[in-house]
C-alpha cells in the first residue's frame, strides 16, 4: 500500500488531515503512532484557526522528523528543514493554488457555521482526501 493510500485511509477513519499525514510516516522515523496522533491533533483543519491545511502542516512535521535538528547549533539542519518545507509548500500550491484550508475547501471550518457547512456539503469526504493524498505524493517525491 502506498503512503498516499495509507494516509487517505487513516483520514477516512476519522482522524484529521494532519494526524493522517504524521501517523503515516512516524514509525519510519522512530515516533510512536499514538504519540504522533497526539502531537498532530491540534494542526488539522487549518490549525482550527483558518490557517494552513493540516495535510501541509502534517507533511512539515514529517520533514522535521527526517531532517530536523536536535542540537541548537545545527544550523545546517535548520536550513535544510526551512528549504524542504518551502519546497513542499511551493509544490502543493502549484497543484492546488493555495496551502490555506479555507481557500482549498471553500469554507472556514474554524467556525461552527463553517464546520457545519463543510459537513453538510460532505467536504471532509469529497474534497479533503485529495489534499491528503497529494501531500503524501509530494512528500514521497521529496523524501
Amino acid at each position: 500500500m502506498s503512503n498516499a493510500d495509507k494516509a487517505a485511509g487513516i483520514f477516512k477513519e476519522g482522524f484529521s488531515c494532519s494526524m493522517a499525514m504524521l501517523s503515516t510516516y512516524c514509525e519510519q522515523f522512530g515516533l510512536d503512532k499514538n504519540l504522533a496522533y497526539k502531537v498532530s491533533s491540534g494542526f488539522g483543519g487549518g490549525m482550527h484557526l483558518d490557517q494552513t491545511c493540516g495535510a501541509v502542516t502534517g507533511a512539515f512535521m514529517v520533514i522535521g522528523l527526517k531532517f530536523g535538528r536536535t542540537r541548537a547549533d545545527d544550523i545546517e539542519a535548520k536550513m535544510k528543514v526551512a528549504k524542504m518545507t518551502n519546497e513542499f509548500a511551493k509544490k502543493f500550491k502549484a497543484r492546488h493554488g493555495s496551502i490555506g484550508c479555507t481557500a482549498l475547501i471553500g469554507c472556514n471550518i474554524s467556525t461552527p457555521q463553517g464546520f457545519e457547512e463543510a459537513r453538510k456539503k460532505n467536504l471532509f469526504e469529497q474534497v479533503c482526501p485529495k489534499y491528503v493524498v497529494s501531500a503524501a505524493e509530494i512528500l514521497d517525491e521529496m523524501l
